[in-house]
């Protein structure tokens, strides 16, 4: 049976777009608790209730639904720390709110945030090499905020980035919910890097 030029015409792009969302999620969900070694598109079809042949539909291969999880997920937890910012007006408040939304969204297990971190390290380098674009522009977020803090003569900024941010992405990997929030602990590891503040000023 033809279809008429006006069901044609009707748009459809809403309705693929919610099913690639829900399919980013749960393979998001199984990335981060599985690991990109260990999740296969087979696992992932499964979850999602759909034949392999279906996920290939949407992606090629395993690699290319990696690339699009990490780029959903970034985009996740930037929208996180943006929000959070947005009110906040000292170098060291923002930086703190910036802080709290990044654990805030990473430790939500299955959220696409701690897929972006749980295990991009283990990818094979020619989908890292996809990723790193979509890792820089969420660090110059926190390029700018600490570039706006007073630190003492001779910090490192760079490294000063490099120390925070380590120290806030591990927690994924002893994090256990029920001690402290994801709040608490966010500023517990700030409250390290407080010290180079330059007259001990932390505002």
């Amino acid at each position: 049976m033809a279809v008429s030029p006006a069901r044609s015409a009707v748009p459809t792009s809403p309705v693929v777009d919610t099913r690639r969302e829900q399919l980013l999620a749960e393979a998001a969900r199984l990335f981060g608790a599985k690991g990109y070694e260990h999740t296969s598109m087979r696992d992932i079809a499964s979850a999602f209730g759909i034949l392999p042949g279906s996920l290939y539909h949407h992606f090629a291969s395993k690699d290319e639904l990696f690339i699009a999880v990490y780029a959903a997920g970034v985009s996740q937890i930037l929208d996180a720390v943006s929000r959070a910012v947005a009110d906040q007006h000292t170098p060291w408040d923002r930086l703190e709110a910036a802080c709290v939304a990044h654990l805030q969204t990473l430790l939500l297990q299955e959220g696409f945030a701690a897929a972006v971190i749980a295990d991009a390290s283990a990818a094979q380098l020619s989908v890292r090499d996809a990723l790193v674009p979509h890792r820089d522009r969420y660090e110059q977020v926190f390029e700018a905020l600490i570039a706006a803090l007073p630190l003492r003569d001779g910090v490192d900024r760079h490294y000063f980035k490099l120390g925070l941010m380590g120290a806030l992405n591990g927690s994924l990997t002893w994090f256990r919910p029920g001690r402290e929030t994801p709040a608490a602990v966010a500023r517990h590891l700030l409250d390290l890097f407080r010290p180079a503040a330059a007259g001990g000023e932390t505002a």
